[in-house]
């Protein structure tokens, strides 16, 4: 097993060590990239202005350390608890990206006039939105913006996606999820999706089932909103997404850096946000603000 070069507050450069292989700053989501087809998802972990390729650490000793610090994703203030991954109270309670609607956004109450942002939300949620089936843990439904796929189902572990809907605006595109809701279900379990106990659907058949069922409630909407507003997305074939994955693991055992500040293992796998290791796994984007040191041993 190679050794773990571990970090010492202060050091600038330690023996035998490659600085590309440590970096200290403070969390981002990691960056997932699709590369040619058949090829698995490429991985770049975000720490600070720093960026390290992380599928040439599979099989390697990593080091997470956090700090003690956490700087809040928006403004930068330090903060003594992360809210919405990776913000201050204070942005967490009055941005407009950290509002409810946008976990759920039938609830969107811009026409009230209580939108925290209406410029924000006609930039962002006046858009054309998708409705999506995926399997990361089974199937799911899920919706996200045009311009947001792939990387909405690499973060979720999707083995297979495939858009079924296109819809004028955010909030309308929520309505068509909980007409689906019904039938199919919006969450991941990601115990199974990080065991790799997963089997491949068929989510050409799946979305012409669904279609066929809801076509009623989509039909009530298409009244409310207007034919045009909610669309069939045709002649796209699903998605398959593989992940750089050594060895599933038997057991979940997930770290959380306020528990355990110091986090290390052989590193076994990458899949959705999770780093997969022989000790645990680790969601790095529910860790997004918090001030850490990465070091990986020699290869």
């Amino acid at each position: 097993m190679d050794q773990l070069i571990p970090l010492t507050a202060g050091d600038e450069s330690l023996p035998g060590e490659d600085r590309q292989d440590r970096a200290r700053g403070q969390l981002r989501k990691l960056d997932i990239r699709l590369p040619v087809a058949g090829r698995p998802a490429e991985y770049t972990l975000r720490a600070g202005d720093q960026r390290m390729g992380l599928n040439a650490w599979l099989g390697r000793r990593v080091e997470l350390r956090h700090t003690g610090e956490i700087h809040c994703i928006e403004c930068g203030r330090a903060t003594r608890k992360s809210f919405g991954q990776g913000h201050c109270y204070p942005c967490f309670s009055s941005l407009a990206h950290c509002d409810l609607c946008m976990m759920r956004p039938e609830t969107c109450h811009y026409f009230q006039g209580t939108c925290r942002d209406p410029a924000w939300g006609e930039r962002h949620c006046f858009r054309p939105h998708t409705v999506y089936l995926a399997n990361a843990s089974g199937l799911k439904v899920g919706i996200t913006r045009g311009t947001n796929m792939p990387t909405r189902w690499l973060d979720q572990g999707a083995i297979q996606a495939l858009p079924i809907l296109d819809v004028e605006t955010r909030q309308q595109s929520g309505f068509v999820e909980t007409l689906f809701k019904a039938q199919v279900s919006d969450r991941t379990n990601w115990r199974a999706m990080l065991k790799g106990e997963v089997d491949p659907l068929d989510l050409v058949a799946e979305r012409d089932r669904l279609l066929a069922s809801l076509e009623p409630g989509l039909a009530e909407l298409r009244r409310r909103f207007g034919h045009d507003a909610i669309q069939a997305v045709d002649d796209v074939a699903p998605l398959s997404i593989a992940y750089p994955v050594l060895e599933w693991p038997r057991k979940i055992v997930s770290f959380n850096f306020d528990k355990t500040p110091r986090i290390e293992g052989t590193l076994m796998g990458l899949k959705g946000q999770y780093l997969i290791l022989d000790t645990g796994v680790v969601n790095l984007r529910k860790f997004a603000g918090y001030q850490v040191a990465v070091s990986a041993g020699a290869a």
